[in-house]
């Protein structure tokens, strides 16, 4: 299942248009913010999908029948774009545990790359709800790459993706490596991925928009 969000007008919408807009993406706290927002209301759709189970609740003044999740995720963020993302959702799922990989390009030539992973730190997995979070999905083998690290650490017993910013391509290509089992979330999908693997129009660098340029070693 994909969800998009612009097939769901809301305020994402704005929160997207100010992440894409020039102007805006010169104040880094503000980007981070609007990161944080979008995955925030991402967490609260997602948890629509989620079972509940009648709890009783102790009151200053009686008991009371509530309902409340039934289960915990793991919110695993992909380093270290994924981060303002991962905030937004511990505000939303506070009692999850996290996990962290780190993914990068690593350039071959100006045009080629290969992806690598090179840090991973996780709880079990095994039988647990995965909520995977990388702002884009330009090419999808970031996330590919990242789920084959993580099947070391158990299988899940169901898998979501939250993204910002997703191609077609990406897409597809996710969904073909992906088990069955597996959810998207996407506050809209672009149309190009250009020769260089950016998604265009697109927003540019997110992990540089949101915590400064870095060096490539």
């Amino acid at each position: 299942m994909i969800f998009s969000f612009t097939d769901h007008p809301s305020i994402v919408n704005n929160y997207l248009a100010e992440l894409r807009h020039a102007e805006i993406q010169k104040d880094s706290m503000r980007f981070r913010t609007n990161m944080e927002r979008i995955a925030e209301l991402m967490g609260y759709e997602i948890s629509k999908s989620f079972s509940y189970k009648a709890t009783s609740i102790q009151t200053p003044l009686g008991d009371s029948e509530d309902l409340v999740m039934n289960e915990n995720p793991v919110l695993i963020t992909i380093l270290r774009a994924g981060l303002a993302m991962h905030t937004g959702l511990l505000r939303c799922f506070d009692h999850a545990e996290s996990a962290y990989v780190s993914a990068y390009r690593k350039h071959t030539s100006p045009l080629d790359f290969e992806i690598q992973v090179e840090y991973l730190a996780s709880p079990s997995l095994e039988g647990r709800t995965w909520i995977i979070s990388d702002p884009m999905l330009a090419t999808g083998n970031s996330m590919n790459c990242v789920y084959d690290a993580l099947k070391g650490m158990g299988k899940a017993k169901k898998i979501i993706i939250a993204s910002v910013l997703a191609t077609k391509e990406a897409l597809d290509r996710v969904q073909n490596h992906f088990p069955d089992n597996t959810d998207i979330y996407i506050a809209a999908v672009d149309p190009v991925l250009t020769n260089k693997s950016y998604i265009y129009p697109g927003l540019g660098d997110a992990g540089d928009l949101a915590f400064g340029t870095k060096l490539d070693i």
